[in-house]
């Protein structure tokens, strides 16, 4: 049974682990701390694919020391694996090690593992304890991307937007800068930072020209840019077009798209994806990507896409919602009333017809960022 020392000691890996958030993809973030007599003796986390798993880390600090791991205790945050990629199997070298006891904060989803490390390991005579509760918790919210592509094969979606106190994300003529604080923002970039793909819709392309990109002091790498264009509309001179050959950009289109537009797009570094298309009718309504189709083609890149930020517009927005694809939403509220019938709101298209039959959101919190509120709720009471 885990003591208070055993919780300390995980909330401890856990914060190693969250060192290395957004570097790891299509890894999991892992920390690892192992403890002999009462006494801290090794720890370390997995700082990004193809490094050493945290529990190696953590035996190479202990041994780095002089400290002899045998007998010892180790805090993992998530199942340690039991096969071979680019690093041999975390469940051998503990055994090799001759740890007594290993806690584990949660389970490996994934098919390779899925319980088998645990295993492998109490196979070896090694006590194992899974952990519940809040550092459970903790540790499945720190890789829950990593778990959903796990079950599902499927980016795990959160929707982002800024609004004021009356919900609208622009004024009518279109402006919105800066509706959240410069706080809100920076942290907006934070996110970004840790998330594999960030997607907006054309709309959002053509008025706003964003770069999508993370603009922190030292960020290390800067995530797939991802545009929903069903009939490629994306400028040549946009900063998205303009900066594909030094930052990944992928546009997803349907069949609607010019194939003289889309070759210059490829021409420029753009990378291109034909997909299904939804909607349309014959009074002209326009078709628009599948989502559940592009978030298909996103899981399945190598390396795969594990977390998708959704920034905009709101037509994109409504389109994820519709069809169910949204698995978390955070919402920054500034202390401003911006009014107006034809100003924007963050989720537009047809709606729900009833608000019995809108989507809930689940798991609510809230902090307060600057001068603004985030909100932050998913789509679902149980977590990946």
């Amino acid at each position: 049974m885990a003591t208070g020392t055993d919780i300390s000691f995980m909330q401890r890996a856990l914060g190693l682990a969250e060192q290395a958030m957004g570097r790891t993809s299509p890894n999991p973030t892992v920390g690892a701390v192992i403890v002999k007599g009462g006494e801290l003796i090794g720890e370390g986390y997995h700082e990004r694919a193809g490094a050493d798993h945290a529990e190696v880390a953590a035996l190479k600090a202990a041994a780095a020391g002089q400290a002899d791991a045998r007998g010892a205790t180790v805090y993992v945050t998530l199942e340690p694996c039991c096969h071979t990629g680019r690093t041999g199997p975390c469940t051998e070298a503990l055994i090799e090690a001759g740890v007594a006891r290993v806690l584990v904060a949660s389970l490996d989803p994934s098919q390779k593992v899925n319980g088998k490390g645990v295993a492998a390991l109490e196979a070896a005579g090694i006590e194992v304890e899974v952990l519940d509760g809040l550092v459970a918790a903790r540790a499945r919210a720190q890789n829950e991307g990593f778990r959903k592509h796990s079950r599902t094969g499927l980016p795990f979606v959160t929707f982002k937007s800024a609004m004021s106190m009356d919900g609208k994300i622009a004024t009518a003529t279109g402006d919105s800068r800066w509706i959240s604080g410069e706080q809100s923002r920076e942290l907006v970039h934070r996110i970004r930072g840790q998330v594999d793909a960030i997607a907006v819709g054309s709309d959002t392309a053509l008025v706003d020209d964003p770069m999508l990109t993370c603009r922190l002091p030292g960020a290390s790498r800067q995530p797939l840019r991802v545009v929903f264009d069903s009939r490629a509309r994306l400028p040549l001179d946009s900063q998205l077009v303009t900066t594909a050959a030094e930052v990944d950009t992928l546009v997803f289109v349907t069949s609607d798209a010019d194939e003289e537009k889309l070759g210059r797009l490829r021409d420029a570094g753009v990378e291109v994806a034909r997909v299904e298309a939804t909607g349309g009718d014959e009074g002209g309504t326009e078709r628009h990507v599948d989502v559940k189709a592009a978030l298909k083609v996103l899981g399945e890149r190598e390396p795969a896409v594990l977390s998708l930020l959704l920034e905009g517009g709101p037509t994109l927005a409504a389109s994820f919602v519709a069809a169910g694809l949204v698995d978390k939403v955070m919402t920054f509220i500034a202390p401003k009333i911006i009014g107006g019938r034809e100003a924007k709101t963050p989720v537009e298209g047809a709606g729900f017809q009833a608000v019995g039959d809108s989507l809930k959101l689940f798991r609510l919190s809230h902090e307060e960022v600057g001068g603004d509120v985030l909100l932050t709720a998913y789509t679902s009471e149980d977590e990946w």
